[in-house]
């Protein structure tokens, strides 16, 4: 049976936790300074609270949190990993740039653990079935079968430390970036007074993409504050071409997860301009 540690307990953490404590595998957490509704999401999906010395002896220690925390979690570790006889293999699955994934390797290559580079492409696994795709990298990415045992879907990416954690940033770039562009080009056009107009010109020239609006702009309010850091690493990640491009992005989620904690006015203008008049 694997052990398998994740830090955090937000919904990807305790959704990975529960799919492999369901497939068998033992979970471990720490809950050391984390809410009691982490607590409890970190219970609902059996994963056990433990201390950094138990963690770092895990088989594979994930990492599953928001960007900005990516080498502050490496940093806490890096002690018990250095101590632990048995270390547990550490993957970096946080939505960051090759070059913040390349400073958390670094942290973490004295304490002789193996480090592992990884993306999550999708939403967190479901009861029905689903499971986003682990994309992994580096030259220790193949020691990863245990998760692939438990229930999770791990691809190896062709490349180095840091290939994983850019197919992410070029995938969300593209994805989150078109829901950032779609909802301002909606709220400005209820602003204008032009929502039902523009509404019935995407649905008879472009359906395929009003379904996907439809599917991908609702549940966003409520993550936009996760998406912040997310825009400032593909920011990162694109260099001179595009880092104005993507920085202004943040900058527009910043704006919605604002409004989420205040009015929700920009939600509810969203919301109502996807509503099948149907």
């Amino acid at each position: 049976m694997a052990v398998i540690a994740i830090i955090a307990q937000g919904a990807m953490g305790a959704g990975i936790g529960r799919r492999l404590s369901q497939r068998g595998a033992t979970v471990l957490t720490s809950l050391v300074g984390r809410s009691a509704a982490s607590a409890q999401r970190a219970a609902a999906a059996g994963m056990r609270d433990a201390i950094a010395a138990e963690l770092a002896g895990a088989d594979i220690f994930l990492s599953v949190l928001p960007p900005a925390e990516a080498k502050a979690c490496a940093a806490w570790l890096a002690p018990a990993l250095a101590a632990a006889p048995r270390k547990a293999v550490y993957v970096d699955c946080n939505a960051i740039s090759p070059a913040t994934a390349t400073e958390v390797a670094a942290i973490i290559a004295p304490t002789g653990a193996a480090f592992v580079d990884g993306g999550i492409i999708g939403g967190s696994p479901r009861e029905d079935g689903y499971t986003p795709v682990l994309y992994v990298s580096g030259p220790e990415a193949d020691r990863l079968a245990p998760l692939s045992e438990h229930g999770l879907d791990v691809r190896v990416t062709p490349g180095p430390v840091g290939a994983a954690s850019a197919l992410k940033m070029s995938y969300a770039g593209i994805t989150k970036g078109l829901v950032a562009l779609s909802s301002a080009m909606m709220l400005a056009a209820t602003r204008a007074g032009a929502a039902e107009g523009f509404r019935t010109e995407l649905a008879r020239s472009q359906p395929q993409l009003l379904a996907w609006f439809g599917r991908m702009v609702p549940p966003m309010p409520d993550k936009a504050y996760r998406w912040v850091g997310e825009m400032e690493e593909i920011a990162d990640f694109t260099g001179p071409e595009a880092a104005a491009i993507y920085q202004a992005i943040a900058g527009f989620y910043e704006g919605m997860a604002a409004d989420q904690a205040g009015t929700g006015e920009k939600a509810a203008a969203l919301a109502a301009f996807l509503k099948d008049p149907a």
